[in-house]
């Protein structure tokens, strides 16, 4: 009973037969020629109600730096979050896939990048020095790495001062779909309509066996795309198989059906610890993530019952991060709890400190 990450998941049955239909076709042309591929244009940019280019890939760290090298001179910056997947667990992919740009960390409050942050560190650097790296991005992520949502004022903010000084910007959607089932908008709404310029778009973690794509709201921009990909070796050659995910992932709106389940189940286990004794959450959840605070031994007792979950701390406190996924079992959530008050002392506790991860 695995709540460690929504990675651990297999795929939904829904993807695993449009897998099995890709696999039917007796002869499909190779790189993106077939045509499953050539019709994500025409679905994405209904899904997002504009014309958009859409490109497949195979993980989140390939959306991530190859969406952002279209914007990134090898002299340039991205800021981020210092937390941000982006800068704490992609190790140098931004600088190799865009020939030298790298990402500039910024902090964060409760997980979210705020224009107050951004803006001071926009006013540290200092156009055209040659000594210093030139920012030409902002990235955020949705939702961010401490389960926070960004909503689609907080967007627009953020994007309006980065356009004021000509940065592009860029979302980490790994779990764009978990954002959009919570907040109930269109998919338009947090992105290009917010001032989104480029999108890494996710599947994986909601239900794809492992199929991304990075989604550009300027077709124009998007020119150089197909030469960077082949070069960073991520044109693959049955490419099908990558696109049928990603076809089946936003028919009949499969995705955010998943992602709905998802959030619903870290709702009913958020609810349930939130009345354990000595547990205290960070935040009440808006998707599928959450962190817990609790005693050690309490902690302790839960993993002896078969859980799995991350978690960090010292010798008396420990954090633990809890993620929900497509088909997460209620039945699981409710063992879960009932692991946890069979763990606790009964005695509230005094508010510990949290002990957040990088990412």
């Amino acid at each position: 009973m695995n709540f460690a990450s929504d990675n651990t998941t297999g795929a939904a049955p829904e993807i695993a037969a449009a897998l099995a239909r890709a696999n039917s076709m007796p002869h499909a042309m190779p790189y993106g020629n077939d045509p499953v591929t050539r019709g994500l244009t025409a679905k994405f940019s209904r899904l997002f109600e504009r014309e958009v280019a859409v490109f497949p890939v195979a993980t989140g760290t390939a959306a991530n730096v190859l969406g952002l090298s279209l914007v990134l001179p090898t002299y340039g910056g991205v800021f981020c979050l210092e937390s941000s997947h982006l800068y704490g667990d992609e190790l140098t992919a931004t600088e190799m896939y865009t020939g030298g740009a790298r990402p500039i960390p910024l902090p964060g409050v409760g997980g979210k990048l705020l224009a107050p942050e951004l803006a001071k560190a926009i006013a540290q650097h200092k156009p055209n020095n040659t000594h210093s790296v030139q920012p030409a991005a902002v990235s955020i992520t949705q939702i961010s790495e401490f389960g926070h949502v960004y909503s689609p004022g907080e967007i627009a903010r953020l994007a309006k001062l980065a356009k004021r000084h000509k940065l592009a910007v860029h979302m980490d959607g790994a779990r764009f779909a978990n954002a959009v089932a919570s907040l109930g908008c269109r998919p338009a709404d947090i992105t290009w309509r917010a001032g989104v310029d480029i999108l890494s778009f996710g599947g994986t973690k909601n239900g794809c066996f492992g199929a991304e794509a990075v989604v550009v709201f300027d077709r124009a921009r998007a020119a150089s795309f197909l030469y960077r990909r082949q070069r960073a070796g991520h044109t693959f050659s049955k490419m099908r198989f990558l696109s049928a995910q990603l076809e089946a992932y936003v028919q009949k709106g499969l995705w955010l059906e998943l992602a709905r389940h998802a959030n619903a189940m870290m709702r009913r286990l958020a609810n349930g610890l939130a009345r354990v004794p000595d547990i205290e959450l960070d935040h009440m959840p808006r998707a599928n993530l959450v962190f817990a605070n609790m005693p050690n031994p309490v902690w302790r007792a839960i993993e002896k019952t078969g859980f799995s979950f991350y978690h960090w701390g010292n010798a008396h406190w420990h954090t633990a991060r809890l993620v929900t996924a497509f088909n997460t079992d209620a039945a699981d959530v409710d063992r879960f709890l009932e692991a946890a008050h069979a763990a606790s002392s009964g005695r509230k506790a005094k508010r510990p400190m949290t002990f957040l991860p990088r990412a």
